[in-house]
């Protein structure tokens, strides 16, 4: 282990331009679990049972808002979550003078609150929410649901949806041109905490062509390329070695 946080000194000693990558990984010590993990859920009006990823998406959303919203705020919400070491390690680079871009998977705000300034999330985040029809915003703590669960405007009444990313919707494309242009134009890319499996944002790494690639994760990803430092361990107690070292 000594020797990859020696490596990994050096390359961000060496790096003015940094990108780390986030997944649900990075959030899981801060009591959020990847919400796949969960069982899904039983609609009896369709005597069916839906997986996680077929409640998260746009259809269901529209179909089935009450069931929709009860899922989301149980298993998506997370208000009194706190920022962990991982989402620290990212704000501490900036402050060697490094220019940091955190471009996450992940929907919780965490980078934000733990003091990262430039964060570009690929997903949306469960904080913004906007109004289907005046498209007045909301913040999460501002929202109003009706007797059924579901968010509503003051104004109108109508759904106030999350700015959340749904299966079966696109990416922000300004958020995802943000994303490449900070990715081709970094000397160094961390990745942490995803398995890079969920497209697009897993052909992102495609654009990188800096010096070095770290991936840090307690499990193997499939990554094909030869300028990738893999990094097999606990992210937490890894990045919190690297910081007490420095």
């Amino acid at each position: 282990m000594l020797e990859q946080l020696q490596a990994m000194q050096l390359l961000i000693k060496r790096s003015k331009r940094i990108v780390l990558f986030s997944g649900a990984g990075v959030s899981t010590n801060s009591g959020i679990p990847d919400f796949r993990s969960a069982k899904g859920l039983f609609v009896a009006e369709q005597g069916y049972h839906y997986s996680p990823e077929q409640i998260v998406s746009h259809s269901f959303y529209r179909q089935f808002p009450k069931v929709f919203f009860e899922f989301y705020f149980d298993k998506l919400v997370h208000r009194q979550a706190k920022p962990n070491v991982a989402h620290r390690f990212a704000q501490w680079l900036e402050t060697f003078g490094k220019e940091v871009t955190v471009v996450t998977q992940n929907i919780d705000g965490l980078h934000q609150q733990a003091g990262s300034t430039n964060v570009l999330e690929l997903h949306g985040s469960v904080w913004r929410n906007t109004c289907t029809q005046c498209a007045q915003t909301y913040d999460l703590n501002e929202l109003t649901l009706d007797q059924d669960g579901i968010p509503r405007c003051i104004k109108d009444g109508a759904i106030v949806k999350p700015d959340v990313v749904l299966y079966e919707e696109s990416l922000d494309e300004a958020v995802l041109t943000k994303a490449i242009q900070a990715i081709a134009s970094a000397d160094l890319m961390i990745i942490a905490g995803t398995s890079l499996v969920v497209y697009p944002a897993a052909g992102l790494v495609n654009y990188f062509s800096g010096e070095k690639i770290i991936v840090v994760n307690q499990t193997a990803v499939p990554i094909q390329r030869k300028d990738v430092l893999t990094i097999q361990q606990e992210m937490g107690a890894f990045f919190k070695e690297l910081m007490e070292i420095t």
